[in-house]
Formats: structure tokens, sequence, C-alpha cells
């Protein structure tokens, strides 16, 4: 069974890797964002008192978070492992993941994979992104452009540029990165499951490496 923790900056490709290793181990993929607005979507008990937070601008506290992990942890499509994607983000929820597998569902985190990519190469990945309004296709204006500029080739749309796309939004959120998971490489550096990826090459040439940890 395999429980792995993707870590990686915004734009370093986890979406990508993590869509072959679905294909190719049958995991599931678990996002906190994902979680939470199903929750409050579904009107669950976590859900109803997340929602006061995220309400009134506040974090959602590490506790709920967990509640929320275990719920879903327990459902029938995680018996092959999951994914866990942007979480952990601090030590504190790190130490309460792991809590909580060894305690209520007798399993482990297997993996940590941080998937690394320099800064620069990052920045220039986000700002050569372009995307689909429409059907969502993502191009860049470098690495993978349309036929025609600025159109999708698809449906023929116009390409956007999203905000989050934009150089400052980028160069601050990989600010709050390298702030928090400097500390998780710490945590789990001596834990004999955490493993770093040159990120940078073809995709399928990094998936490679990825499968030779997996096994």
């Amino acid at each position: 069974m395999i429980n792995m923790i993707f870590l990686g900056p915004p734009g370093a490709g986890k979406g990508t890797q993590s869509a072959y290793i679905i294909r190719d181990y049958g995991l599931v993929q678990i996002s906190t964002g994902d979680l939470l607005r199903q929750a409050v979507k579904d009107q669950t008990p976590l859900g109803k008192e997340a929602k006061m937070y995220m309400d009134a601008g506040q974090l959602v506290p590490d506790a709920l978070i967990i509640g929320l992990m275990k719920d879903r942890l327990a459902s029938p499509d995680c018996a092959e492992g999951v994914i866990f994607d942007g979480f952990p983000r601090t030590i504190a929820q790190a130490e309460a993941l792991d809590s909580m597998l060894k305690n209520d569902l007798k399993t482990e985190i297997t993996q940590i994979i941080s998937l690394n990519v320099a800064d620069e190469l990052l920045v220039e990945r986000a700002v050569g992104r372009r995307s689909c309004p429409k059907d969502g296709k993502v191009y860049h204006i470098k690495y993978n452009p349309p036929k025609v500029g600025g159109v999708c080739d698809l449906c023929g749309g116009t390409l956007t540029h999203r905000d989050d796309d934009r150089e400052e939004t980028i160069k601050n959120r990989l600010k709050v990165y390298h702030e928090t998971t400097s500390l998780l490489k710490g945590y789990y550096a001596d834990s004999g499951r955490f493993y770093e990826v040159d990120g940078e090459g073809n995709p399928d040439g990094v998936y490679e490496k990825i499968k030779g940890i997996l096994g």
C-alpha cells in the first residue's frame, strides 16, 4: 500500500506527476481544499464547523482538517493508497497526520517525495502559462504554444493569463512555500522515507525517477 506525501512548489509539476501515479497505481489524490469544499457542500457536522471559520476569514484549525482527513481515508476508494496534496503544510499538521494514521487507521506514510525545481524556472513556467476559460486546456508560450497565438486549439477561444500566474504573485507564493516546506523537509529527513527528485526535466523522465521510488 502506498500513502505518499507530494511536496513541491507551485508550478513544479505535481499535478502532472500525480495524474501518472493515479493512472498506474490506482491511488486517490486527497486535497485539503477539495475536502473542505465537499464537507461544506454536504453540510456535514465537520463541514458546518469549518464553514464558520472560513466565513470569518480564519484558518481552519488543524484538528478539524485531520478530522476531515480521517473521514475521507475511511472511504473504500482509499484502500489502495493515497497521495496527500497540499497537506501537511506545517510540522504540527505532519505530527497530527502521523498520529492519526498510526493510531486510528493502523497505517503510515510510506514515501515523502519532494519535486525540486529552481525558482527561476518556476517563474518562467508560470509567467508563460496561458489557459482557455472555456475548456480548461493549458498552454505555454514557450514550451507548449497554441497553433495560433492567443487562441485555443480546441475551441478557438481567447486564452487568458491567470492573476495567480503573474510574476510578483508566483514569487510571493514561492517565498511562503520555502518558508514552510523547508521545515517539513527537516521533519521527514531522517525518516528513511524522504526522497528528493529533480523535476526540471521531461515529465516522462521525471516520472521514471518517481516510479523507481514507489516500486
